[in-house]
């Protein structure tokens, strides 16, 4: 019985240094990895961060291209048949929104769906404006009659899309 006694006065010390190692040692491997993980997102912070402003700026110049107080000033030529300017600017706003359309990937998908609808918006503008055209209207009507008809809708969705790429933008920082 002596013996046994002994072996856990032994035991139960030795248990509790080990134990109390244990401890230790696991908080130091956690601090470790916390303090790994933290560089890890500060470096992808780096990386990334690059890339969204890149995206986000690259909307912007889409929007501004494809509005239609810039692009129709852009493309304008008075020689041009209201139904042939009509084509040039679906043609045109096709090509701008697919050369983007990778630049979703960066932004969440509220902006994106914001940035579709107004595209959507503009290019409505041109359609239903043009099927008011007849044969003999030339480009500086079509481009007339797209102007009342975002006159008309009483807001400004090339705006709206800034602002809400401007704001998500700012949440960057």
């Amino acid at each position: 019985m002596e013996t046994a006694t002994e072996f856990l006065m032994i035991l139960i010390p030795a248990t509790l240094v080990m134990y109390a190692m244990f401890l230790v040692v696991r908080n130091f491997l956690q601090k470790q990895f916390d303090h790994r993980l933290l560089d890890l997102k500060i470096k992808n912070n780096e990386t990334v961060i690059p890339i969204r402003l890149q995206a986000y700026e690259r909307i912007a110049l889409l929007l501004e291209r494809i509005s239609p107080n810039n692009m129709l000033i852009r493309l304008s030529d008075p020689s041009m048949s209201a139904f042939a300017f009509q084509q040039l600017l679906l043609k045109e706003i096709r090509e701008e929104f697919n050369h983007n359309l990778s630049q979703q990937v960066y932004m969440s998908e509220e902006v994106w769906s914001k940035v579709r609808v107004t595209v959507n918006d503009i290019v409505t503008a041109v359609q239903d404006s043009a099927l008011k055209m007849d044969e003999s209207k030339s480009a500086i009507d079509l481009a007339e009659a797209i102007f009342a008809y975002m006159i008309s809708m009483d807001r400004d969705p090339v705006g709206e899309a800034l602002s809400m790429v401007r704001n998500e933008t700012q949440h960057l920082f």
